[in-house]
């Protein structure tokens, strides 16, 4: 933001508030335009990042559930690379059944789903799905703990998975949530505020949603998939062109 106020000569606040109306344009067109999708196979997971200042430095005067740890549920259709549902939050069962809810709202019809072994998803897909739905776990098996050091950069090596199906008849080749997690390095690629061990993080809850709004917003409309050769959008037959920057920001009222 700084940068931008140094290359552009405007105030700080001047950014913020062009970023807050387009996360929120973002976001309003995102639930306008992505609904009534055709997907087949969805992949869900969750992507950890901090707002203000991380969990274990919160103070107690404060308090509350918009600061610290701070949680995106994403989901990707496998097969046009589409992100149809995120929603920011904490890593709890209400959290986890508003976005598998707002996920269910925007499909047609009947869809395999796989999520890791997170116990909060098994409440929220029978809430949402109910019998609906072919869904299964895939559960990472760990090895031993790193050292204390090496635990600090990276989690213990995973050294096997367990498919485990919870409602259905998931295909058992199709239970993976390998692109969900590629989303998730894209995420700390193209969003600052995801990047680690640097001061980019947000300062407001607020904020980080309108940035996340931004960042996906570009991703299933503007962004051209490598191997796809169009954008998510396009290839889910709900955009007929790859969207500029300038159409992003003519969303704006």
């Amino acid at each position: 933001m700084r940068a931008t106020c140094r290359l552009t000569g405007t105030a700080k606040k001047t950014v913020e508030n062009l970023l807050v109306s387009a996360g929120k344009a973002c976001l309003e067109n995102h639930n306008k335009i992505v609904q009534n999708l055709t997907c087949k196979v969805i992949q869900v997971d969750e992507i950890w990042s901090f707002t203000y200042c991380k969990q274990a430095n919160v103070p107690k005067e404060i308090g509350g559930g918009h600061i610290g740890d701070t949680w995106t549920w994403i989901a990707i259709d496998a097969d046009a690379k589409l992100i149809p549902a995120w929603h920011v939050g904490k890593r709890d069962s209400s959290d986890a059944y508003w976005f598998i809810n707002d996920l269910k709202s925007r499909l047609t019809h009947r869809v395999q789903l796989t999520s890791d072994g997170h116990r909060a998803y098994l409440e929220a897909v029978e809430g949402a799905f109910g019998s609906e739905v072919d869904y299964a776990m895939l559960i990472r098996l760990y090895g031993k703990p790193l050292s204390e050091m090496e635990a600090r950069y990276s989690p213990p090596p995973c050294i096997g998975t367990r498919k485990r199906r919870i409602t259905g008849n998931p295909d058992r080749e199709l239970v993976s949530t390998s692109y969900v997690e590629r989303v998730n390095m894209t995420v700390r690629m193209s969003n600052r505020r995801f990047t680690r061990l640097t001061n980019a993080f947000s300062r407001k809850l607020e904020n980080h949603k309108h940035a996340c709004a931004i960042n996906f917003f570009h991703y299933n409309f503007c962004r051209v998939h490598q191997t796809l050769r169009v954008t998510p959008a396009m290839e889910a037959g709900i955009a007929d062109h790859v969207w500029s920057l300038e159409e992003m920001a003519e969303l704006i009222d």
